[in-house]
C-alpha cells in the first residue's frame, strides 16, 4: 500500500471516529444515526478507501456498550455492505445510482445489527430492525448528495 493511500485511510478512520464519537448518544441503541455512515459511500469512487472505513468502524466500536458483540456484527456488517458495494461496482457505472444501491445495501443489511441486539439486549428482531434500517438509510440518503458533491471539489477517486 502506498504511503497516501495509507495516510488518506488513517485520516478517514479519524475522521469516523472523530464524527461518531460526538453523535455517541445516538449510535449503540436500536436507534441509530451514526452519521460518519455517510464515509461508506466513498467505496463508490474508490475502493482503496475500505480500509480507512472499516478500521474507523472498528476502533468506534471498541466505544460500544456490546463490547466484543458489536465488534463483530458491527465490523461484519460493514465488510459484508462494502465488499457487496465493491462487487456491484463492476455492473453500476453511474455514481448517483451506485451510491443509491449501497444505501440500499447497508440498509437491508442493518439486520446483522438488528441481530445483535436481539441478542444483547432481548430486543424484537423485525422492530428493531425497522429502527436500526430506518437510521441507516436516513444518514446514508443524506449523504449522496453530500458526498456526490464533495467529490466534485475533493474528487475522492485521485485521492489515495
Amino acid at each position: 500500500m502506498h504511503i497516501k493511500t495509507l495516510v488518506t485511510n488513517a485520516l478517514i478512520a479519524a475522521l469516523y471516529i472523530t464524527v461518531s464519537l460526538i453523535g455517541e448518544p445516538l449510535m449503540f441503541s436500536n436507534i441509530q444515526f451514526r452519521i460518519p455512515e455517510m464515509f461508506n459511500h466513498l467505496v463508490v469512487f474508490n475502493k482503496k478507501y475500505f480500509f480507512g472505513i472499516i478500521l474507523g468502524v472498528l476502533i468506534t466500536n471498541l466505544f460500544s456498550p456490546l463490547g466484543m458483540l458489536d465488534l463483530i456484527f458491527g465490523v461484519a456488517q460493514s465488510v459484508i455492505s462494502l465488499l457487496i458495494i465493491i462487487l456491484l461496482a463492476r455492473y453500476i457505472k453511474n455514481t448517483i445510482a451506485l451510491m443509491t444501491a449501497g444505501t440500499l445495501v447497508f440498509t437491508f443489511n442493518m439486520f446483522i445489527i438488528a441481530y445483535e441486539l436481539n441478542l444483547a439486549f432481548k430486543l424484537p428482531f423485525l422492530f428493531t430492525w425497522l429502527t436500526t434500517a430506518v437510521g441507516e438509510f436516513t444518514i446514508m440518503a443524506i449523504g449522496i448528495p453530500i458526498m456526490y458533491a464533495l467529490n466534485k471539489r475533493l474528487k475522492f477517486n485521485k485521492l489515495v
